[in-house]
């Protein structure tokens, strides 16, 4: 059975029960992500520096991050390593989003455990969203 953070999906009943994880330091898309998922039932932990992640992953794991690249201090590469290293957070998938969009920083996320990459310059909010819902399984989930 697929798994989320380590619980069967099929566990799982309601959206309102997923948390999607948001780090990003531009203000306005955060808050563009953070509403639309919350229309969409999800409860969203957000963050503008790895810093703010890491404090809110020590009261509650999401069950999906969305994670920007270049973040104040620790960049995202450096992030999402770490969170494929570390026990508690290595099973958890990774959207990266970001402006980056060279064949290296694709091919360099992935290989650090990315489950996608999306340029945000060529995906809408809500093609996000329905990024997030294809990636946590939303056909096993009750609606």
């Amino acid at each position: 059975m697929a798994e989320v953070s380590g619980v069967p999906i099929k566990s799982m009943l309601k959206r309102g029960e997923m948390i999607v994880m948001v780090i990003e330091d531009d203000k306005f898309l955060r808050e563009i992500l953070v509403g639309r998922l919350g229309k969409e039932g999800y409860k969203v932990a957000a963050a503008e520096s790895w810093e703010e992640a890491d404090a809110s992953l020590a009261k509650e794991k999401p069950h999906i991050i969305l994670l920007d690249l270049m973040l104040p201090g620790t960049n995202g590469f450096e992030i999402l390593a770490l969170l494929k290293e570390r026990k508690d957070t290595q099973s958890i998938p990774v959207i990266i989003l970001s402006n980056l969009g060279s064949d290296e920083d694709i091919e360099r996320a992935h290989s650090l455990g990315a489950k996608e990459y999306m340029i945000k310059a060529n995906h809408t909010p809500h093609e996000i969203v329905d990024t997030v819902k294809r990636i946590l399984g939303e056909n096993y989930l009750h609606k």
